[in-house]
């Protein structure tokens, strides 16, 4: 199967990357964190879990796979941990819920030039291309997952001159790693964009502006980082952004529609498609789908990986109508609104929940665009 950069989502029925590591798989990462088991034994176990996921996509009809990003234990760990000049430190912003319970996280520190010491993907994408028909898709963290969470203090004094000098050296990390995967085969690469969805969200821009930055002055330079990172895109390789309010354990990161962002982000992005967020009244209406250039298209967010609960097909239908009174039907799809688990831990849901939204997805999709 062909993947054809045309400005319409890739597939009726998407999902975001991550998924429900089994338990089997979590107790490896946690023997292999303290030395119970070696790297061969915890390989294998990867590798066993991920023949499975790859089955359980195709079983649900998707016609996309992920290996369920079951190597990282988070989404953007393994990226990091691959490049030179990065420490990991305690985040500036925290996730909560709507009780209001917080939780902390850590995020990448600067502490010298970056140098990418070898592939993230590779090793992904090699894996699960011969275990499937379907499209393997890899998935990064954006390239402001480097630099928003530490806003006030990302870099230790005296390395880059300014943000930009930064976002052009971490540019060329990603055009390496885009360039040697469309090598490999690879057609299909989402970058997954938290700090763009948190500055739709008026508290975070308040915490922003109270770490000494300007909060619109982000917006523009993180969409020029999407365009530095996607330079010189393979002629036969889709990039799609995914918006993500943060996804922890069912905690997130921030609430707000994309008014603020949507006319820079969707009319200067030089990718694909979005995938969107919309899986709560959080993410607002669907007016700012106005934005959108003729030539790209959505992947509507409507089904939620945080919570149990089945969405029905007659209210999906709806909110698909409501979505293609501002995009051609056309340019759009369904999936999740983010990932299972963006962390190991993965989110409160079980993995029979899991499936019957994967599955969900596959019918609303034939469902509303038959």
């Amino acid at each position: 199967m062909n993947v054809v950069p045309n400005g319409r989502p890739p597939f009726r029925a998407d999902h975001i990357g991550s998924l429900l590591r089994p338990a089997k798989l979590r107790e490896a990462f946690r023997q292999h964190a303290t030395g119970r088991i070696g790297d061969a034994e915890f390989d294998n176990i990867q590798n066993q879990a991920i023949r499975d996921v790859v089955r359980l996509q195709e079983s649900v009809g998707l016609q996309v796979v992920t290996d369920g990003e079951f190597r990282r234990a988070s989404y953007w760990g393994r990226f990091v941990s691959l490049i030179d000049g990065f420490v990991i430190k305690a985040a500036q912003f925290k996730f909560h819920d709507d009780q209001g319970h917080e939780t902390e996280f850590t995020a990448p520190h600067v502490v010298s030039r970056l140098k990418r010491k070898a592939s993230s993907g590779l090793v992904e994408f090699g894996f699960v291309k011969p275990l499937t028909k379907s499209v393997p898709k890899i998935t990064m963290p954006a390239p402001s997952t480097m630099h928003y969470w530490r806003v006030g203090n990302w870099s230790e004094p005296g390395i880059y001159a300014d943000a930009k000098d930064f976002f052009v050296d971490l540019g060329r990390v990603y055009q390496q790693e885009i360039a040697e995967l469309a090598a490999a085969g690879c057609q299909y690469v989402q970058l997954d964009e938290v700090a763009l969805a948190n500055l739709c969200d008026p508290a975070s821009r308040e915490k922003a502006r109270s770490l000494g930055a300007d909060p619109e002055a982000l917006v523009d330079r993180y969409v020029e980082a999407i365009n530095e990172a996607v330079r010189d895109l393979p002629a036969n390789l889709v990039v799609g952004v995914h918006m993500c309010r943060g996804n922890f354990k069912g905690k997130y990161l921030s609430e707000g529609g994309y008014d603020s962002v949507a006319d820079k982000l969707f009319s200067g992005a030089r990718v694909n498609h979005f995938l969107l967020e919309y899986d709560t009244p959080r993410a607002g209406d669907f007016a700012p789908l106005r934005f959108l250039p003729k030539n790209k298209g959505v992947v509507l967010g409507l089904v939620s990986s945080k919570l149990p609960q089945i969405e029905s097909i007659d209210v999906l239908k709806r909110r698909a109508a409501e979505a293609a009174k501002y995009v051609d039907s056309a340019r759009l799809a369904i999936s999740p609104q983010c990932g299972f688990a963006s962390t190991v831990a993965g989110n409160p849901v079980s993995e029979a929940d899991e499936v019957a939204k994967l599955r969900l997805c596959v019918q609303a999709g034939q469902a509303i665009w038959a």
